[in-house]
């Protein structure tokens, strides 16, 4: 059963303790990144045979797989993901910005470039649920930036691939499917094998082994971020429906048993409803048992005098998702400072931003929200900058930037310009 805590009377470590997945794997993990790279496609194959239940006979992913994958779905969930897949487009497409040119001082010029990445590889988890969805939201953002080819990797049990997930891949425009999972594809992404092209960039989440390889090739690759298990914090009061916030609990609970799902409100009445509620809906779950684990384990209730320090409170927490679930909604969220997304009113449950209503659902967790943001454009691009001075707009600055150049005791960049000068007669 979800505990229930009060502000001020519980011990702050259990209020706001998070979740943590204990496993290290960080031996394991590098034992796989160092195979990959010492035998390629051989290691590949051999932890599909482990992993996977036997390696397919071909590593990509052919285009009448493809093509069979958009066949066997019905055409309604196909309309249902190309609209989503417009939805998310339509939002991304405001964060593409330009670079610039300057001309701050007679004779300078100043610029910024804008370039999008080369190369992508997105990683697709297929453990226990395999989400198209995640799919969507890596590759339809990269594909506005401009990149020029992405590669995405997924676990196929049996050499198979869910079809839902090939469909949204064939939807966003992914060039290259490669049937590899877990660990070793990270590591395949990152330096490369006879198949899989080395990346620039690793995107998507996965699981304690995927995290691990993520956090290990990072600086040979960037990555986006180290996902951790799903969060949701509902922040309401005594308007709201316990039935349906005990849903939206339950909606990130399902995900994994590390899963940590919070309520924070000022209504006893609300928490004592929602607390018996979530053991009326948490049997009718197929995912029940992993949907028990994260509730008991790391679902919480936090009663607050008021909902001024329930926000205080989800700042703190800093949640990757958060509801506002309260009479006037709006009111509350110029103040949320630290959340991955926020979803505003009764009627916007997190699911509406898993899949449709646009706005990406990579987003920050384990209080990363603090200082990090949702995935979107910007990740996907490279910025870099020019300058240009006239010999005049030199000889205007040299001696300053000279200066500057010995109160740092590096006389050899002093010199760089100094020599100009002298030989210009400046």
């Amino acid at each position: 059963m979800i505990k229930i805590m009060t502000l001020g009377e519980t011990p702050e470590n259990e209020i706001f303790a998070r979740s943590a997945d204990t496993l290290d794997v960080s031996g394991p993990v590098a034992e796989i990144i160092a195979n990959v790279r010492a035998r390629g496609d051989a290691a590949l194959r051999e932890y599909c045979d482990r992993f996977d239940g036997g390696a397919p006979e071909r590593l990509e992913v052919t285009a009448g797989e493809l093509d069979g994958a958009m066949a066997a779905l019905e055409p309604h969930f196909l309309e249902v993901m190309r609209e989503a897949a417009e939805n998310i487009r339509a939002f991304h497409l405001r964060q593409l910005r330009e670079g610039y040119v300057t001309h701050p001082r007679e004779g300078v010029t100043l610029g910024e470039r804008i370039q999008p990445l080369r190369r992508v590889g997105l990683y697709v988890p297929g453990g226990t649920a395999a989400l198209p969805s995640s799919v969507l939201m890596s590759a339809v953002p990269a594909k506005l930036a401009g990149v020029h080819e992405i590669v995405m990797v997924t676990p196929a049990r049996g050499g198979v691939i869910a079809p839902q997930i090939l469909a949204a891949a064939k939807i966003a425009g992914v060039d290259r499917i490669f049937k590899v999972g877990g660990a070793h594809a990270v590591a395949a992404l990152a330096y490369g094998t006879e198949s899989i092209p080395r990346v620039d960039k690793i995107v998507g989440p996965g699981n304690a082994y995927v995290a691990e390889a993520k956090r290990q090739v990072f600086g040979a690759v960037a990555i986006d971020m180290i996902a951790g298990p799903s969060e949701i914090l509902i922040m309401a009061d005594s308007s709201a429906d316990p039935e349906f916030v005990a849903a939206d609990l339950l909606s990130q609970a399902e995900h994994d048993r590390n899963a940590s799902a919070v309520l924070v409100t000022d209504c006893q009445s609300l928490a004592r409803a929602v607390q018996a509620e979530i053991e009326v809906q948490l049997p009718q779950l197929p995912r029940q048992e992993i949907a028990r684990a994260s509730i008991d384990k790391n679902g919480k209730i936090i009663l607050t005098d008021d909902l001024g320090k329930a926000v205080d409170a989800a700042n703190r927490i800093a949640p990757e998702h958060m509801e506002i679930y309260t009479r006037d909604p709006m009111e509350y969220l110029e103040r949320v400072t630290n959340a991955g997304s926020v979803f505003v009113g009764g009627a916007t449950p997190e699911p509406v931003g898993d899949y449709f209503a646009g706005c990406n659902h990579t987003l920050p967790t384990g209080g990363t929200a603090r200082f990090s943001s949702p995935l979107g454009v910007d990740d996907f691009v490279k910025k870099s900058q020019y300058l240009c001075y006239t010999p005049g707009a030199l000889a205007r600055e040299g001696a300053d930037i000279a200066c500057f150049a010995r109160r740092e005791g590096l006389e050899a960049h002093a010199k760089s310009v100094t020599r100009r000068l002298e030989r210009w007669g400046k």
